[in-house]
């Protein structure tokens, strides 16, 4: 399932650049848009879960491995796509959850999760080992990332080899951007130079070898760097192609090799088919798609308010308001100002960190009360064109219909961009 991943360098050699959208959520309503969107067109979807969203310990979803793997079959199932074009990944797998701890202990923990991962029949390993640990420097050298990465290497061969499948294809690489956005309004981003990509590809390629992983190595396909994208909580940086040039460049002394870039959110279609021509092929998006089910669902929990008697006035808005307000942790540090402004991103930042809440109890609650208020509900055109101007056409459809159809339109866009070049 993998397969189509190690050709993406092979396009890129041959003059037709593709790229594949790597979908990071475990939002039931973004997966299920996903595998929708694979079944209509025919093609694999990759999709992504992190190490601090699902690991063996369950991560903030609640989720091992082996459980998402689950949950994204269990919609496949329902919506008849073929599992063989599903493509599951593993983001920033490492000692990310637990860097506060010692190293060795948080190391052991990624170890762990790794194996969880492979043994669950995640094919694509993104190995992340570029974050200090307790004592350490917040960012490390190339040298110890990469032992660390062969460390971890180690452990997912190993735990193929138990389970008697094939071994995965892996993405290295230390310029990697904060996972979920930057916390702060961004004026520029620079690209990884040329020098330090081309750096960090031959350390771990002298480290992998004299660690007897020669062969792991020849199976990786990607290395994480910095085009010159991310996002904020009020604003994106859009990717600007001349100043990725001699980065690009990198790649035709590795014919094996494509780029991966993160923060991909928000980037027009233009700037995403720009990305895929210059070489990075995979295309991460995670807030993005929660942050459009997020703006659906807020429209319609407004249109309940206006013709649903006894529903409330947006009670689920309320809803997560209290939630985020009496469990802050998964926003305080990040969102910055006075209450206003705080009370402001929590529900709208770019950063979309209220995408940590909706599997909670009370949000899915929330969610599910307002579907049911909708159910069997004609919306009038007016009210759809006030708060969904995209979907007037879409008055008889459910809201999950609704939902899903937003989250889709983001998915388009990366399915155009990434498939642009195709012969």
């Amino acid at each position: 399932m993998s397969g189509i991943l190690q050709e993406l360098a092979a396009a890129r050699v041959a003059g037709n650049p593709v790229g594949i959208t790597s979908v990071c959520t475990a939002h039931p309503v973004v997966l299920r848009a996903a595998i929708r969107r694979a079944k209509m067109t025919g093609r694999h979807v990759l999709i992504e879960a992190t190490c601090n969203q699902v690991n063996h310990l369950g991560g903030y979803t609640g989720l091992t491995p082996s459980d998402f793997v689950g949950l994204v079959l269990g919609i496949a199932n329902e919506e008849g796509l073929d599992q063989n074009l599903i493509i599951f990944g593993g983001d920033h797998l490492g000692p990310n959850p637990w860097k506060k701890e010692p190293a060795e202990d948080a190391l052991q923990k990624a170890r762990i999760m790794v194996e969880a991962y492979v043994a669950a029949g995640f094919t694509k390993i993104h190995i992340d080992t570029s974050m200090g640990c307790a004592g350490e420097p917040a960012a490390l050298d190339d040298m110890m990332i990469a032992n660390r990465a062969a460390d971890i290497c180690r452990t997912a061969e190993a735990a193929a080899l138990k389970a008697g499948i094939a071994p995965p294809v892996y993405i290295l690489g230390t310029e990697v951007p904060v996972p979920g956005g930057a916390d702060h309004v961004l004026d520029s981003v620079e690209p990884t130079s040329p020098q330090a990509a081309r750096t960090t590809i031959e350390i771990h390629r002298e480290i992998f070898e004299k660690a007897g992983l020669a062969d792991a190595f020849d199976r990786v396909i990607a290395f994480v760097v910095q085009p010159g994208v991310e996002f904020g909580s009020e604003n994106v940086i859009v990717y600007d192609p001349p100043k990725a040039v001699e980065l690009a460049k990198v790649l035709d002394d590795h014919d094996g090799l494509v780029f991966e870039a993160h923060s991909t959110d928000y980037q027009p279609e233009y700037a995403l088919t720009s990305l895929v021509r210059d070489g990075f092929a995979i295309l991460k998006v995670g807030p993005g798609v929660t942050f459009e089910f997020r703006e659906a669902v807020y429209a319609l929990d407004m249109i309940a308010s206006e013709i649903v008697p006894g529903y409330g006035t947006r009670p689920l808005a309320s809803v997560m308001e209290k939630l985020m307000v009496d469990f802050p942790d998964d926003w305080k540090g990040h969102y910055h100002g006075d209450d206003m402004a705080l009370r402001i991103q929590r529900h709208y930042s770019y950063s979309d960190r209220i995408r940590y809440y909706w599997n909670r109890p009370e949000a899915l609650s929330a969610v599910q009360n307002l579907v049911a208020a909708l159910d069997g509900r004609v919306i009038p055109e007016p009210l759809l064109r006030q708060f969904l101007p995209e979907y007037t056409s879409l008055s008889t459809s459910s809201a999950e219909d609704i939902l899903i159809k937003a989250v889709d339109a983001v998915l388009a866009v990366y399915d155009r961009a990434t498939t642009a070049g195709r012969a």
